[in-house]
């Protein structure tokens, strides 16, 4: 009879560079039966086409996920003018095709400018928005088209890197919940032959970038005993926080729940908590009252190497 291989406890974040062909949670649960892990999840799926940075939270990690969900994120994207698809991208159906003007530079600028800043998007069909207790993407294979409401997102960076005379080339720095696919079609349709996702790469995730990340082959190619080695400290998910150093008995009321006033603390945000510089309890919000509130709290776990933010 063949064992299951036994299971450990793993903390820590794989920054992942995601290979095209790939859904997220394939990757994911490829990297956890490579660590061996327990527990773990990703930080916000990438679609199958897309390859870049896709953050795996392992153990305790796992309850920080939240805030990497809900950060900004840099995309590089290509997108083919004249083809419209089922699906937004180069997996779906084409629907329609259209001649690509002859635009200049210029037109294309003014139709980018309109898409920079606070924007409204309808999310596609093909997502995985829940409608009625279903994934809009199970309606759409079923062939059916719901209404969705429009959301706000911001594109803090919308920069033309080059065009052929069909395809766009554009870097992205958008705010969460932006859908890249959507943005191609708006974009294809402000010009005035549609268009839709060719090829995407993410390139960063909050301060975590796809430069500091490693593939799975990458992954398995290591020793089983090494494969540990690429993971980063889970503080990492928040290193651009400040770090709020405790005494034992400060950290006794956080780990208890409570709130605590730290001197020389920050008077605002969100903050890193460490038990004596060393141990990462988690992370805490300053009240208006100027004490530090825990907010989410990890199994201390001393501290491994320098977080991002402390490389300065």
């Amino acid at each position: 009879m063949n064992r299951k291989p036994s299971l450990k406890t793993v903390d820590g974040v794989l920054l992942l560079d995601k290979t095209p062909g790939f859904t997220s949670n394939a990757a994911l649960q490829r990297a956890k039966r490579l660590l061996g892990a327990r527990k773990a999840g990703h930080t916000g799926s990438l679609d199958p086409i897309a390859s870049g940075l896709l953050p795996l939270c392992f153990g305790e990690a796992t309850k920080l996920s939240g805030f990497l969900l809900n950060t900004d994120k840099r995309y590089r994207v290509q997108v083919r003018l004249g083809v419209t698809t089922t699906t937004g991208d180069a997996e779906g159906a084409i629907t329609a095709t259209q001649p690509v003007p002859p635009l200049t530079e210029a037109q294309i600028e003014a139709t980018l400018a309109a898409f920079r800043g606070e924007i409204f998007q309808v999310p596609p069909m093909f997502s995985a928005l829940k409608q009625g207790g279903r994934r809009l993407y199970e309606l759409a294979r079923e062939g059916l088209e719901v209404r969705r409401e429009p959301r706000r997102v911001t594109l803090y960076e919308l920069r033309l890197e080059g065009f052929d005379g069909s395809v766009l080339d554009l870097s992205v720095h958008c705010s969460k919940g932006t859908y890249i696919r959507t943005l191609a079609e708006d974009i294809g349709r402000a010009l005035g032959c549609g268009g839709h996702v060719q090829a995407l790469r993410r390139t960063a995730v909050g301060d975590l970038e796809v430069r500091d990340a490693h593939t799975l082959d990458q992954l398995e190619a290591l020793a089983e005993g090494e494969r540990s080695t690429l993971l980063l400290p889970m503080d990492h998910i928040v290193a651009r926080w400040p770090a709020v150093q405790l005494n034992e008995l400060l950290s006794f009321y956080v780990r208890k729940g409570e709130a605590v006033q730290v001197p020389r603390a920050p008077k605002e945000g969100w903050v890193r908590l460490y038990h004596r510089e060393t141990v990462f309890l988690g992370v805490g919000e300053v009240l208006d009252d100027g004490r530090i509130a825990p907010r989410r709290l990890v199994k201390p776990r001393p501290k491994t190497g320098p977080s991002l933010a402390d490389r300065g």
